[in-house]
């Protein structure tokens, strides 16, 4: 399967990121780019976006990059840093990029960012993923 049909399939069977309105704007193997807009349900007693939405978003990214390649890859260690706050109506976009790959493990850095301000990071995150034996068919 190319990178797109993986991502595709994904995203059928993924209800959560559907939920948060995920769009896929770019996909190639090791490589995942996705754009979304925080909702006003999606903000916390703070009135500004909760912190795991942020954190989905990438985790998404990381999911969508690592299985880009055709192997079915799941995440063993993830951890995120919050730079700026996210408010509703903010349009944000994710890019996860593989920085090393081996036979069984794939590490990815994931930077988020405001649409309307350039690449002005949101959130850094990284992750590693499990290269498993098993292919998308």
């Amino acid at each position: 399967m190319s990178p797109k049909e993986v991502v595709d399939t994904m995203m059928r069977q993924d209800k959560f990121s559907q939920w948060l309105g995920i769009e896929v704007l770019e996909v190639r193997e090791g490589y995942c780019k996705l754009g979304m807009t925080v909702r006003e349900d999606m903000v916390n007693g703070f009135g500004i976006a909760h912190g795991g939405i942020s954190y989905s978003l990438a985790d998404s990214a990381l999911a969508f990059a690592s299985n880009s390649w055709g192997r079915k890859s799941l995440s063993i260690d993830t951890s995120i840093s919050h730079l700026k706050a996210l408010n509703s109506n903010d349009e944000v976009i994710a890019e996860a990029v593989c920085e090393n790959q081996s036979e069984k493990l794939g590490h990815y850095n994931i930077k988020v960012y405001l649409k309307q301000q350039g690449q002005t990071n949101i959130a850094l995150f990284r992750g590693t993923v499990y290269r498993t034996s098993k292919h998308w068919e």
